[in-house]
């Protein structure tokens, strides 16, 4: 059996499985098939052997006698719908004359198709039972390489999910710790889609008086942005951006365009929000690259959106990104966080808003940071399932 390049799928060759006591029949059969080289012939004169026969010759089609010694041919019939290795390959009775009754039976017990047997060469039935065995063997066939195609998929559908789970697990183990105590405190929360995004986060302190924190989200879903997102990251992380002050938030946005065109990066770009908070003067500096808007409330749980309007990272290769300065009246948080936390389909097929969150986040905002949790908790009820369309990721940050 030969495997086909283009489709993967095995290219079954026709094969005959003729049980019958009559040896005379056989050679009528295998006589009536010699001119087909498409199509190979084997007999059993047993019928006692025939079910251990055929699960040796694996047949496309069983041609099968009724009347026979030591086994009933309804009997045999009934027998090879039982063996599961068997029960899908067609089977067609042979019989001697026409019976209604029996005919039915056979039908009844698994049977695929009931043939008079005829070989005198004036009728021309063997024209038939030709076509027959050709039809019967075509649509095993095709069964046997769906059933090839589906096991194909499936397996290539955990493979990928494996490696999917691999990279979410690779990209999670990446993330900052939270910070619990001090005048800065942090807490976090990323669970990746099915597909995974392209979602990565960060801070750091840059110097004692700068804190930094980022969030950035790839195009698309799958490993490649996944590799994008964890490669751009790591240059976040680790400051590498030659020439950059990453107390300026338009310079790094700048030096992440120029570094992560799309045209070098499979038409991949990314969305960003980046800021520096000086906790001496207690401005907060950001920049945005398309990305959906920080939210900053204070102790009154005034609404803030921190936006500014930056084209994404990767497209322009000289866009002029801007930077704003808000001043920051503690105690105050911040939450910084990706569009799929919010783009969710309600039941009635339209999309919550992005007030509708900021009202939710601004009636939930607490110490313990458990409205992240919360939010989460109600996004999966809103949008009737357990794993979101993308990437869930927030961060908040404590202003004290």
């Amino acid at each position: 059996m030969a495997i086909k390049d283009n489709m993967n799928l095995t290219d079954y060759k026709i094969i005959v499985f003729l049980v019958d006591d009559q040896r005379i029949v056989a050679e009528s059969v295998k006589k009536m098939l010699q001119s087909e080289s498409d199509i190979e012939f084997h007999y059993c004169m047993d019928p006692t052997k025939a079910i251990q026969e055929a699960m040796i010759i694996n047949p496309t089609v069983i041609l099968q006698d009724l009347i026979m010694p030591d086994v009933d041919g309804l009997t045999l019939v009934k027998f090879f719908r039982a063996k599961k290795e068997l029960k899908d390959i067609p089977l067609i009775v042979l019989s001697s004359k026409e019976e209604p009754e029996i005919k039915a039976k056979a039908f009844e017990l698994g049977a695929n198709d009931y043939f008079v047997k005829d070989f005198d060469p004036k009728k021309r039935a063997d024209i038939e039972l030709k076509a027959r065995i050709r039809y019967h063997s075509k649509s095993y066939i095709n069964l046997l390489q769906r059933n090839e195609a589906y096991l194909a998929l499936k397996k290539s559908q955990e493979e990928l999910a494996s490696e999917l789970q691999k990279a979410a697990d690779y990209v999670k183990s990446l993330l900052p710790d939270p910070i619990k105590d001090g005048d800065i405190r942090t807490n976090w929360m990323f669970i990746p889609s099915a597909d995974l995004g392209g979602d990565s986060f960060g801070y750091h302190w840059i110097d004692e008086n700068h804190f930094a924190v980022y969030l950035l989200d790839v195009c698309g879903h799958g490993v490649g942005p996944a590799l994008l997102s964890v490669s751009a990251y790591n240059t976040m992380r680790s400051q590498t951006l030659s020439g950059v002050d990453f107390r300026k938030p338009e310079e790094v946005l700048t030096q992440l365009n120029k570094s992560y065109q799309m045209a070098e990066q499979n038409d991949l770009y990314f969305t960003m929000w980046y800021g520096v908070y000086n906790k001496q003067t207690r401005e907060l500096r950001y920049s945005s690259a398309g990305h959906p808007p920080a939210l900053l409330l204070n102790s009154n749980k005034d609404r803030i959106e921190l936006m500014n309007a930056n084209f994404i990272v990767g497209g322009v290769p000289d866009f002029p990104y801007q930077s704003t300065v808000v001043k920051i009246e503690k105690p105050a948080a911040l939450y910084i966080y990706s569009d799929g936390v919010y783009e969710i389909e309600k039941e009635n097929g339209e999309m919550w808003s992005l007030n509708e969150f900021f009202d939710f986040m601004a009636s939930h905002s607490n110490e313990s940071a458990s409205e992240i949790e919360e939010l989460y908790d109600f996004v999966k009820v809103l949008s009737r399932s357990e794993i979101l369309d993308d990437d869930f990721s927030m961060v908040k940050v404590c202003l004290d």
